[in-house]
């Protein structure tokens, strides 16, 4: 063993390990065998640094590819036609007929106010024109006879020119008698609230009992069909077209695809809409990027089992090429 130790060179002695009884260990023995295991690995090494350099490649590609012909943005909610329902007439409110949330139809009866005082008023209208209309066949035939009493000259012709007035303020009474009827029985009419249009019941703040106001909001009624305000940037404007498909992903369903269309491009920015709108003539200016809102339908029927309304917050994606 001293003679194969002492064939070693000195200078390479220092670097051959020497095992715990001082032999040279089996590395050194064998000097080929650790670089055999380093030139095995290095040709993997390459091949995963290219198959992932490619796949970065390929997806880079793939996703510039699909930017090119999208534009989405997060900036997008839901929006509905929302129409108010109130009284006509001030009145206690003694039926309610529909709850929260509930789909009604054009036409269906919401709510009932007391109708007594306004059948009083409208016998009382009636009971006048019934008087007038009297007191008008009166003077109608008060103003032939008289006709005829001025041509034999039994009367003056002032007397004849009187009993044509009268005649005449008795027509004008009667119309006036008619109206009042008419608006005694739209009075009554309006204590029977409908729904003005279809659509979901929300905001109910009437329960039976409740004086109501005129005009004060008892109901809200979101309409159908549903739409989406897309906010986009001006700068992604730049194929948005109308007709174009959109993809749309709404947050309270996320695993569920709706698909729509673009309806039209506000004609302005939606800051010069603004209650306060910015003033870009006056100070330092900083130019911001503005948003335009995008008119987006919905394809196809409402879809009872996904409840959409206004303010849900959607994430469209336009296809523009």
């Amino acid at each position: 063993m001293s003679d194969h130790v002492e064939s070693i060179p000195r200078e390479k002695l220092e670097d051959v390990p020497v095992s715990a009884n001082g032999a040279a260990s089996s590395s050194a023995a064998h000097p080929s065998t650790a670089p055999a295991h380093r030139r095995h690995r290095r040709p993997v090494l390459l091949a995963l640094v290219l198959l992932s350099a490619l796949a970065v490649l390929i997806g880079g590609a793939s996703f510039y590819r699909y930017a090119g012909r999208h534009e989405s943005t997060d900036d997008a909610f839901i929006q509905a036609d929302v129409v108010t329902v109130g009284p006509k007439v001030a009145s206690i409110v003694t039926t309610v007929r529909v709850v929260d949330n509930q789909q009604v139809k054009a036409g269906d009866l919401l709510a009932e106010l007391d109708p007594r005082d306004f059948d009083a008023k409208l016998a009382q209208a009636r009971a006048n024109l019934a008087a007038a209309e009297a007191e008008a066949i009166r003077a109608r035939a008060d103003s032939r006879r008289y006709d005829q009493l001025l041509r034999e000259r039994g009367i003056s012709q002032q007397d004849r020119d009187n009993a044509l007035a009268k005649d005449r303020t008795a027509v004008a009474q009667t119309a006036q008698l008619q109206a009042a009827v008419r608006q005694a029985e739209l009075d009554l009419s309006y204590t029977k609230l409908y729904a003005p249009a279809a659509g979901r019941i929300t905001r109910k703040s009437v329960e039976p009992g409740n004086y109501v106001q005129i005009g004060q909001t008892l109901f809200s009624i979101v309409a159908q069909p549903v739409w989406v305000v897309a906010n986009f940037k001006e700068t992604q404007l730049t194929h948005i077209r109308p007709g174009q498909p959109v993809d749309i992903r709404v947050d309270a369903y996320p695993d569920t695809a709706f698909r729509g269309r673009v309806d039209s491009i506000q004609a302005g920015s939606g800051a010069a809409f603004s209650l306060l709108p910015p003033e870009n003539a006056t100070g330092n200016y900083v130019k911001v990027v503005q948003r335009v809102p995008v008119k987006i339908l919905l394809d196809g029927p409402p879809d009872p089992a996904h409840v959409l309304g206004p303010g849900m917050s959607v994430v469209p994606t336009v296809q523009v090429k």
